[in-house]
Order: structure tokens, then sequence, then C-alpha cells
């Protein structure tokens, strides 16, 4: 019985280690990608992510609706933007059900305290939020095609609604997302976990 319950963690473990690698380059790929770098956008996967932080702050916030097209059809999404933003203790999850060999499991990017990750030219195809929302110098109602104060390729279709403001601070944040994209993206002290079952950042 102790050499079975051996075998498995040993198996536990070297399946962690791998997949790890291959998912944490998978989720940086997916959260460093920059539209506004590539001039493209990419197709989603079959599932959302979660991210929440104490804290963010940004600059050059816009929003409009979008679609993202993924390999299970489109996702409306609010498309929400910052040239500039700034998360205190960030934390990332993606939800990984039925893995073969392993059951559920849940991958985690966090990176803690003031200032634990900063991104430039962000833009997030959000399915939910919520939090604690404060914006300044704010525009509600503009065309989306005429968005300015967000990076240079957040704008949406032209004759649809559109919101922007010069600075945006959101608290206790709760976000799910189905796609990020990031000019550049700094993650302090990052920490990538494997969970057993759904232990998600909320």
């Amino acid at each position: 019985m102790k050499r079975s319950q051996s075998r498995g963690r040993t198996r536990w473990a070297r399946f962690a280690g791998i997949l790890g690698l291959g998912l944490a380059g998978a989720a940086l790929l997916l959260t460093g990608l920059s539209r506004g770098a590539l001039a493209a956008s990419f197709t989603v996967s079959g599932g959302t992510f979660k991210i929440s932080a104490d804290r963010l702050v940004g600059e050059g916030f816009v929003q409009y609706g979008d679609v993202d097209q993924g390999t299970g059809g489109a996702h409306p999404v609010a498309v929400g933007a910052f040239r500039k933003a700034t998360l205190d203790n960030f934390c990332q999850s993606v939800f990984l059900p039925q893995v073969p060999m392993v059951g559920d499991i849940t991958l985690v990017l966090a990176s803690g305290g003031p200032g634990g990750m900063e991104a430039t030219d962000i833009i997030i195809g959000i399915s939910s939020l919520t939090g604690d929302l404060l914006l300044t110098d704010t525009q509600i109602g503009i065309d989306a095609a005429l968005l300015s104060k967000g990076p240079d390729a957040a704008k949406g279709r032209a004759g649809s609604f559109g919101l922007q403001a010069g600075h945006a601070t959101i608290g206790q944040l709760r976000q799910t997302a189905w796609s990020t994209n990031a000019q550049t993206l700094r993650l302090k002290n990052l920490a990538l976990s494997l969970r057993s079952g759904k232990n998600e950042c909320f």
C-alpha cells in the first residue's frame, strides 16, 4: 500500500513539473501577446480564466463591446484596455478539468504585494467583472471607433458604444476573461503552482 502511494506521488510530481512548464509558457504567451506588436488577434481557447487583485490603477482606459473568436464559437466580450495598468496582489488562475490520469487541476500564477503586476497597452476580453470603480476625465457614449485615450489598437466598430477615461481605479477586482493582450508585462516575484481540484483565485 505504501509503495503504491509513493509511486502515485512520484508520478504526480513528475506530471506537475512537465505540465507546469508547458502551461506556464502558454499562460505567459496568452498574457504577453500584443495586438499592437503583431497587428493581429488570436483564436481563444475553450475556457475562461480568472484574475483577482486588491487594487488596479490604470491610465488611459477605454471600454467597448466586441467578440472573441474561439474554436468552440464566438464569445461576446466587454473589451477593457489601458495604456498602463498596475495591480496589487495579482492572481491569475486557469481551471483544467478532467486532465487524463490526474483529474481536475488549477494552474495559478501569483505576484503578491504592491505593484505585483505591471502592464502597458493591455487589452482584455472580459466576460464578467466586479469591484469598486472610480473614473476621472470620463467620456461615456463616445463612438467606439473614435476612442483615443487607450492603446492605439483598442478601438471598436464605428457607431458602437464606447467609454473612455484618463484614469481608472478598481478596488477588489474580480474578473473572468477570455483573452489578454499586452505590449509589455511584468510579474514581480512570480509564483506558479498547480493545485489539485478547482482552487481558483476567487
